[in-house]
């Protein structure tokens, strides 16, 4: 028995170690191995693996290129695979993928989180067909538990080919510049088939991904910062669909006054300011973890904790394209609140919209459709639901930004407020084109015209008078005034209707 243990502990410490030039290879690229990964991401001396000793077709290293198991972190249950490259590329073949397909089987059986750690050319060539059955096998998987659990890919190296949809259907993508890139065809195909010459990270590297496709939640300058950030997620996230995110005691916010918020937005409803200095005096500790924050930066996606509890803040951010919602940011804000849904994380809406982005691009791109994913995120959404006006909110963008009408639980303004079809140059130059055209002062009478406008329909009490507003409040009392209203929603119950599933509009 002696002899037998100490050849397996030999076995598993050599398994384990990998081959040293391989390893030697990963570090001068400057990549850590699927274990030094799993060393960062998770608490000392929690993973727990499994098939270790599982070997591809024909034999070949054992665990076939990926690590899988699970583990803790800050004592939380989460599984793991972390897919190695020193092992053929990281390739996948039938038992790597069933090796993945395991650990996603045991979180979705045990409602606990997953979190991919991608390092992989793609399906191993020599398995053919097999290899992009495993594929099929895991992307099922993944749909089958989207919503159920919450699922974040964590892009180390390459994802190329049909491993870049696994990170794009997780619900969380983390991407590491310079190392990370992901594409469906890379750029030697690019340029066979159409004479472009692309690089590596012009093609499919972080801060493409981050800034321009939008497949990349969040980007970081190395592997340390990254897998502590997927750290700081899963500490506000739940462990599944069924139970709450988790709260911390309560800090006072039903009674936090903030005289700074008198102070960062501007009365004038055409001067910007960042609507981030907003949301650091709403949240606790002034403290948010900001989704997608370089893409579609016109609206702010983000992550934080009102009086101990967990929330989805949407706000639009006047400082870049003066806080209109375009293609981007529907597709962006509709996938947030829809995972807030999904996970019963309450959504605060922090509004300030002059409308739609007009254009032939936007129109011809299909902005009409990709709005509707937004409108039809907050339509379907059965969480705790608090909007407040800080400014503008003109027209269609008014509506879809969490209105009354398409079901907030609590609409909240400050005095700023301006509701209306749109602003009022705009309307009167529309009602009153005529009479301004026969002016002999058209100047004079316009402003006129303005200000009558302004008294009669967009005063910050005329959608209160009609109980389309349920408080004009002090900007001060913001902070207090979601912190008790979420408070008394927190009980919230809505069954949605019995259906399939509806058609959103994709």
């Amino acid at each position: 028995m002696a002899e037998l243990r100490e050849e397996h502990g030999r076995r598993r410490s050599r398994i384990a170690a990998g081959r040293r030039e391989a390893v030697e290879r990963q570090h001068r690229l400057g990549k850590r191995t699927a274990r030094e990964r799993l060393d960062l991401l998770l608490d000392v001396g929690s993973f727990v693996e499994v098939d270790l000793y599982r070997r591809g077709a024909g034999g070949g290293p054992h665990t076939d290129g990926v690590v899988a198991g699970s583990g803790t972190v800050d004592g939380r249950r989460v599984f793991v695979y972390a897919q190695d490259f020193t092992i053929s590329g990281g390739s996948l073949g039938a038992q790597h993928a069933a090796k993945i397909q395991k650990v996603m089987d045991l979180a979705v059986a045990t409602g606990s989180p997953i979190v991919a750690l991608n390092d992989s050319g793609g399906a191993r060539i020599q398995e053919g067909v097999l290899a992009l059955h495993g594929y099929g096998g895991i992307f099922r998987r993944q749909v089958a538990a989207s919503g159920v659990i919450p699922q974040i890919a964590v892009v180390l190296g390459p994802s190329a080919g049909g491993a870049a949809y696994s990170p794009a259907l997780a619900d969380f993508t983390f991407m590491v510049r310079d190392t990370a890139q992901m594409y469906l065809t890379g750029p030697d195909i690019v340029a066979q088939v159409t004479g472009e010459r692309v690089s590596h990270a012009d093609l499919g590297g972080a801060d493409v991904h981050g800034s321009r496709s939008g497949v990349a939640s969040f980007v970081h300058d190395d592997e340390e910062s990254c897998l502590e950030g997927v750290r700081e997620l899963l500490s506000l996230l739940p462990d599944n669909n069924l139970v709450p995110p988790p709260a911390l005691p309560p800090c006072g916010a039903e009674t936090d006054y903030r005289p700074r918020l008198a102070e960062i937005v501007p009365v004038e409803p055409n001067r910007p300011y960042d609507i981030r200095s907003v949301l650091a005096e709403v949240v606790d500790d002034g403290d948010y973890l900001e989704v997608h924050e370089h893409w579609a930066r016109n609206v702010v996606c983000a992550l934080a904790r009102i009086d101990g509890h967990v929330v989805g803040v949407v706000g639009n951010q006047p400082v870049v394209l003066a806080g209109v919602l375009d293609i981007s940011a529907s597709q962006k804000a509709a996938r947030f609140v829809r995972f807030c849904d999904a996970f019963g994380i309450p959504l605060v809406s922090l509004v300030d919209v002059p409308g739609f982005l007009p254009g032939t691009e936007q129109e011809l791109g299909g902005a009409i459709r990709h709005g509707a994913k937004l409108l039809y995120a907050y339509c379907e959404a059965t969480v705790p639901r608090v909007q407040v006006i800080l400014r503008k909110a003109y027209g269609g963008a008014y509506i879809v930004m969490d209105s009354r009408s398409v079901g907030t639980d609590l609409s909240l303004a400050w005095p700023t407020n301006e509701i209306a079809v749109m602003g009022p140059e705009g309307a009167v130059n529309l009602l009153h084109r005529r009479e301004l055209a026969a002016s002999d002062d058209p100047a004079r009478l316009r402003a006129a015209l303005v200000e009558d406008y302004r008294s009669e329909l967009m005063h910050p009490y005329h959608a209160a008078e009609h109980g389309l507003v349920d408080d004009v409040i002090d900007p001060v009392e913001t902070r207090a005034a979601i912190a008790r209203g979420l408070a008394v929603l927190r009980d919230k119950r809505a069954e949605p209707p019995r259906r399939k599933h509806g058609n959103a509009p994709l």
